[in-house]
């Protein structure tokens, strides 16, 4: 006979039974759960290389999603090619009357395939890279990450990456077809760039002639900037004072990339600190050919870097070199006025280096029209010598020297001068992200959000 004790003690024998199988039935079921979701996400946000080339979830799906985006190129990005986490900037709302930036996230044929060569990230061209770097980074403030709150749209295509050819000529040729397949796929899947014929969306060319894609003026001025462009904000390192069909698109002229490592590495490893102590009192490394060939009616730099090495290559005061040395930077941070002639194009990288390595730049190439005047004044850091007086560049440079030369250096010991043309990831105060950020917020008339405001 089952005493009222052994009841009680087979009951709650029951009962722990059943309590396990209950407990051990959650946990099967949450691990369950727990797979699939973890599989689905995968799927929407394929992260290795083979799967690296399908498109996005918002670039298939024909009513794009108000979730936060973090797509094939950015995954890949925040991954492995960037050793950062995305943060937030110090920007205070006003400074950018509240500027709000989508960056689409393109299939990587546009932009992260180019980086399989490690040069693509690192030479003159390589602005393009750095912005979209820099972009990504930040966490809110003016990356927004639902596109029907943004002011602008960058459309991330990497046109100027493919420079170290065999002939160390940039190979842009692919250049406008990229471009006009992005904006294809962009316009089929979003309803953004119909809506303002791409007004409102911006590009970035960053080689010689900027949004004409062409390395040489004569072809670049006869293809003119692309039809399907001319809408829309093309940020460029081209930029002159005068009519140029380089320049008819609303426009941004920015400043050429140079490594922040680089240029640390050189100034930790330099210890000429003073100006006055530089031992080089004008430099000048690259190309400057002798005997010059007419390339397309063209001839290299308009002959000026020849001119200046046939004048000046036995003067003792100048310091010219024409063959290639990697350790150059260490040449400019010794060095009192560098020379910044034209090549090709009017820009140079040297414009940046001189600068931030505090040697005057000495700019020739006529009709300049130089990034971020508002940031950088130009007049009171450089000197401007025109083409047809390069001859007269010693009696120039030691008028200089025996006047003004001394405040022209102060000037360039600025540290907010020197950090406008930087571009860093993440972005900082005042750099050329920064400026550029500036730039776009005084076209916010072309932002539809803005215009509906006030509907």
């Amino acid at each position: 006979m089952i005493t009222h004790k052994q009841r009680r003690t087979e009951k709650g024998f029951c009962f722990k039974h059943y309590y396990k199988w209950i407990l051990c039935f959650s946990l099967t079921l949450y691990f369950l759960v727990s797979f699939f979701v973890d599989h689905d996400q995968e799927e929407d946000h394929p992260l290795s290389s083979s799967s690296s080339s399908r498109s996005n979830p918002l670039l298939t799906n024909p009513k794009p999603k108000l979730l936060a985006s973090h797509a094939v190129f950015e995954s890949k990005i925040h991954d492995s090619t960037l050793e950062f986490s995305p943060r937030r900037l110090n920007i205070k709302t006003d400074v950018f009357n509240n500027l709000k930036i989508y960056v689409y996230d393109l299939p990587s044929k546009f932009n992260a395939d180019w980086l399989a060569n490690e040069r693509c990230s690192n030479h003159l061209f390589a602005a393009e890279v750095a912005l979209h770097k820099a972009l990504l980074s930040i966490e809110g403030d003016v990356r927004t990450k639902n596109p029907y709150e943004a002011d602008f749209f960058f459309v991330p295509v990497y046109v100027s990456c493919n420079f170290s050819t065999i002939n160390g000529f940039p190979a842009i040729g692919h250049a406008r077809s990229l471009i006009k397949e992005a904006i294809g796929l962009v316009s089929a899947q979003y309803p953004f760039w119909n809506r303002t014929s791409g007004s409102d969306h911006v590009f970035i060319a960053t080689h010689d002639f900027g949004s004409c894609f062409h390395t040489m003026e004569d072809r670049a001025i006869a293809d003119g900037v692309p039809e399907i462009l001319r809408n829309s904000i093309v940020l460029q390192t081209f930029g002159v004072t005068f009519k140029h069909p380089c320049q008819e698109v609303e426009n941004v002229v920015i400043p050429p990339y140079i490594s922040p490592e680089s240029l640390h590495k050189t100034q930790k490893n330099i210890p000429v600190a003073k100006t006055k102590e530089r031992d080089i009192w004008v430099f000048f490394r690259g190309k400057m050919e002798i005997r010059p060939k007419n390339i397309s009616g063209r001839f290299y730099s308009k002959r000026i870097r020849t001119e200046i090495w046939r004048s000046y290559g036995g003067d003792r005061r100048f310091y010219l070199q024409r063959q290639r040395f990697t350790g150059y930077q260490s040449e400019i941070a010794r060095s009192v006025f560098c020379l910044c002639p034209l090549g090709w194009a009017p820009w140079s990288p040297r414009l940046v280096e001189s600068v931030v390595l505090g040697c005057v730049p000495v700019i020739i190439a006529d009709g300049i029209r130089l990034p971020f005047p508002s940031a950088v004044r130009w007049s009171e850091i450089s000197l401007t010598v025109a083409e047809r007086d390069v001859e007269k560049l010693g009696e120039i440079l030691e008028h200089v020297a025996a006047t003004n030369l001394s405040v022209i250096q102060r000037n360039l010991e600025n540290p907010s001068v020197r950090q406008a043309l930087m571009y860093n990831v993440p972005p900082r105060d005042g750099d050329a992200t920064w400026q550029i950020m500036e730039a776009l917020s005084k076209k916010l008339n072309r932002s539809i959000r803005r215009s509906n405001a006030f509907i």
